[in-house]
């Protein structure tokens, strides 16, 4: 019924997700700084972030724990006897499953960020640890304050799976695949082949846009597609341009002076 060695899909489900973090932000670590794909310079990330990285990494780990918690009691409300194999479901049933998570966590975190920038009382006190980060790196994806990570995340992923419908077992990709894009959206790189710049348009020069002072009332999606920000007014298109110093830029071309 359960994983291999006799660990059950619940217990996976609340913590791969966790190792998938640390794995995938500690490869961008390992491969070096990419000066040529950098979207600031190593400079920038010193002198403009205004907290350690030994702050994001508690902070990380807090949130991360509190997710943690609350994944086990989501799990164990929603507990069933329902451990069907990945591969026995069908492949349109699973698709169905993950779309719907997708657009539902997309949903909520637009809403709930858009709210969170607009309401001055929460930015001050809750969002702005956030953009602490104005030069964003992998394993800072989920610097928050405790209070956002619960709303955002924690909240945000419960409905995702409450509402999908999707088995602990579905949730362990599902989760894992939303983690590894989230990091990768705060990597602070534009690499050549970047599969997530194919298939999505909400990446990291597109997070990265609203991360700038000039950007922070736009591009609010994430973490998966572009659509409210397009359907409700905030998407500020971008293009990349060569940096003399290395790396690229995303500059904005859209005058937002007024905004």
């Amino acid at each position: 019924e359960d994983m291999d060695f006799g660990v059950s899909d619940e217990l996976v489900g609340t913590f791969a997700p966790i190792v998938v973090y640390w794995v995938y932000s500690g490869m961008y670590i390992m491969f070096g700084s990419f000066e040529n794909y950098r979207l600031h310079s190593k400079k920038d990330e010193d002198d403009k972030n205004l907290v350690s990285k030994g702050a994001v990494v508690k902070g990380v780990l807090l949130q991360q724990a509190v997710q943690a918690v609350v994944s086990i009691i989501l799990f164990t409300v929603t507990g069933s006897d329902d451990h069907t194999a990945i591969g026995q479901q069908s492949p349109i049933v699973l698709a169905r499953q993950f779309f719907i998570a997708m657009v539902v966590m997309d949903t909520w975190q637009y809403f709930m960020h858009r709210y969170m920038h607009h309401n001055k009382f929460l930015y001050r006190h809750i969002h702005s640890q956030h953009h602490r980060l104005v030069v964003p790196y992998a394993f800072g994806a989920l610097y928050n304050h405790p209070m956002e990570g619960l709303i955002l995340d924690t909240i945000g992923g419960a409905l995702s799976f409450l509402l999908s419908g999707m088995s602990p077992r579905v949730s362990i990709f599902f989760f894992s695949f939303a983690t590894i894009k989230t990091v990768d959206d705060h990597c602070g790189l534009w690499l050549p082949g970047n599969l997530f710049h194919v298939f999505f348009r909400n990446n990291s020069a597109y997070h990265d846009i609203h991360h700038q002072l000039y950007g922070s009332k736009f591009n609010f999606s994430q973490p998966f597609f572009v659509m409210w920000d397009r359907i409700l007014g905030t998407y500020m298109p971008y293009s990349l341009e060569k940096r003399a110093s290395g790396g690229f830029e995303a500059r904005p071309t859209k005058d937002c002076k007024d905004n």
